[in-house]
């Protein structure tokens, strides 16, 4: 009996030395993130992934590190989105628009004139308001892991410097693929005309749309200032970036390994936003030195008085409004 007692103690011990082991091999094993983005390389929010990937391969000793594919490699955002979804990508870099029309309650911080300044839109996102909406995504499929900076969005067109409201009648405009932006449009009096954001140049030059809205880095470095020389600084939108992780990459994590991963989107948002602001005063000057019009001079009240109809229609989210329009 007692022989027998030993043998089955001696099998379980090695039982345990190879769970062990299997265990210890599969903490140190490499991990390659595949992450996308629309930008180029060079581009504050791809500079923001780059900098996660760097501080996850510089804390591990090489064990974890992210391949960024830049440029539209993997698509562009809404397909982008959908591969995460599917566990295709691992991370992307997206602006909240799309990312609204599958979880509803990020169209609140896409709504216009929701933020008044950069200032409120950081300290909105980086608060509980913000925590509590990257929790949001969790349902669908995604982990939330921070907010990048990506200035204020105004228009841009191909006819005429836009000084006022009557300016924007009749005039068609590319916007996100995102209600939101398509009834923004039409509470000013133009036409709406959602569309991927590689479309846009070869709309602007053919005549399909008579303009688009985006920010001065955006519109430097998509070539849209070509084609589209009135650039009028209205400021309508403040819509923030979402740093999104595929929930299920994220289930075959260890808890370590997540802690990792959030701390590294955590210490890149600074680094995000600070290479924003300086690429942001760079295209500023390089647009002017490109003979663009750009308007700064704009009442903007009117815009502002116009939008009523559209937060009418998101009556739902006015929980969400009042709790952002009341931080200071």
């Amino acid at each position: 009996m007692k022989r027998i007692t030993l043998v089955i103690f001696v099998l379980f011990f090695c039982m345990g030395l190879v769970f062990a082991t299997g265990s210890k091999e599969k903490e140190n094993k490499p991990i390659v993130l595949k992450a996308a983005d629309t930008h180029a390389i060079d581009y504050p929010t791809v500079l923001g992934i780059l900098k996660m990937g760097d501080l996850l391969k510089e804390w591990t000793d090489g064990r974890i590190t992210i391949e960024v594919y830049a440029s539209k490699q993997l698509g562009e955002e809404k397909e982008t989105i959908e591969q995460a979804q599917m566990g295709v990508i691992d991370i992307v870099r997206v602006s909240v628009g799309p990312v609204g029309e599958i979880v509803p309650e990020l169209n609140v911080v896409s709504l216009p004139y929701i933020f008044r300044s950069e200032d409120h839109c950081y300290k909105v996102v980086d608060g509980p308001i913000g925590n509590e909406l990257l929790a949001k995504v969790e349902a669908h499929g995604f982990i939330g892991l921070g907010w990048y900076g990506s200035g204020q969005r105004s228009f841009y067109n191909t006819k005429k410097a836009i000084r006022s409201m009557e300016d924007l009648q009749g005039m068609k405009f590319r916007v996100m693929q995102n209600e939101v932006f398509v009834n923004m449009v039409s509470a000013l009096g133009a036409s709406a005309t959602p569309m991927a954001y590689g479309e846009v140049y070869t709309s602007l030059s053919t005549g399909v749309i008579d303009g688009a809205e985006n920010n001065f880095p955006s519109y430097l470095t998509s070539s849209h200032y070509e084609v589209a020389k009135y650039y009028t600084q209205d400021e309508h939108l403040r819509v923030p970036e979402i740093i999104l992780f595929s929930r299920k990459t994220w289930d075959r994590l260890s808890p370590e390994d997540q802690k990792l991963i959030k701390k590294a989107a955590a210490e890149s948002v600074p680094y995000q936003r600070n290479e924003w602001s300086k690429m942001v005063a760079e295209a500023f000057k390089k647009l002017e030195d490109a003979g663009c019009e750009i308007i700064t001079e704009i009442d903007k009240q009117p815009f502002i008085d116009a939008m009523a109809p559209v937060y009418a229609k998101y009556s739902d989210l006015k929980p969400w409004i009042d709790r952002i329009q009341a931080v200071k």
